[in-house]
């Protein structure tokens, strides 16, 4: 079983190379961030991996929303309430928001996600800043209306498609792992915003475990067809390697497979 995999960017951020890497950047320059969720389609199957952010949170975060989620789907022929299976990597506001667009779906969440987005380290303000409190206040609702599938560590979802912990960025953040007729292209969400990162072995300064964060990397890799398919959660540099699924999508979308 193979899969089509796409990137759709809904979101924009004008920053520099210092807010990219801890410690920062001692060249600093514009090292501007996309925000993207993500489409698995084949064998009938439409599987959305994150659900990115709304209009008051891009204005109370100061972030340009270039198209709602719900807009950026419907741009692939996907109604988002139709939709019935949302992978959450983890819970930060730019990747659980808008869960309210899926009505229908199963949420697949990791344990320790949860446990971490509702525990102790949420007493410390640096480490709760990147979640919206009403975000996880709603999958917890989620999982009281018994719409959450928790998963602990690696899990397969459908034939060619599975979840695997990587955690580092947050406790319990997952990647996604797709067969594709490439060879299996990982999406590796925040385990890595950008090729950078990863590449370069300098970690995003938004982190729970550092080591995690580096000892993830290896995962990622040993996880993918080869370096080159593991997929950075925020990278503009994504549109620019693969190819648009559609000339007038240039720019918006890429295929992954």
């Amino acid at each position: 079983m193979t899969y089509e995999v796409y990137a759709i960017k809904y979101a924009h951020h004008e920053r520099t190379a210092r807010e990219n890497f801890l410690g920062g950047d001692p060249h600093d320059g514009p090292m501007p961030m996309d925000y993207f969720v993500w489409l698995v389609r084949g064998a009938g199957l439409e599987l959305v991996v994150d659900t990115g952010f709304n209009a008051a949170t891009a204005l109370r975060r100061e972030r340009k929303l270039i198209r709602p989620v719900d807009r950026a789907l419907a741009l692939m022929g996907v109604e988002a309430g139709r939709v019935c299976d949302v992978v959450i990597t983890h819970l930060h506001y730019d990747h659980v928001g808008n869960f309210d667009l899926f009505p229908r779906a199963t949420f697949h969440l990791q344990d320790l996600e949860m446990q971490y987005a509702t525990g102790r380290y949420m007493c410390h303000e640096p480490m709760r800043h990147a979640f919206d409190v009403e975000d996880v206040v709603g999958m917890v609702r989620n999982v009281y209306a018994g719409r959450v599938r928790f998963h602990a560590g690696d899990a397969e979802l459908f034939p060619g498609i599975s979840v695997h912990l990587i955690g580092g960025h947050t406790m319990g953040l997952q990647a996604v792992r797709v067969a594709t007729r490439r060879g299996h292209v990982v999406l590796a969400s925040d385990a890595s915003h950008y090729y950078a990162n990863m590449g370069e072995g300098r970690p995003f300064p938004i982190v729970y475990n550092v080591g995690d964060m580096m000892e993830g990397w290896a995962r990622l890799r040993a996880l993918a067809q080869s370096p080159e398919h593991v997929i950075p959660g925020h990278d503009p540099e994504v549109l620019r390697r693969y190819p648009a699924p559609a000339k007038e999508l240039a720019g918006v979308a890429a295929r992954l497979d």
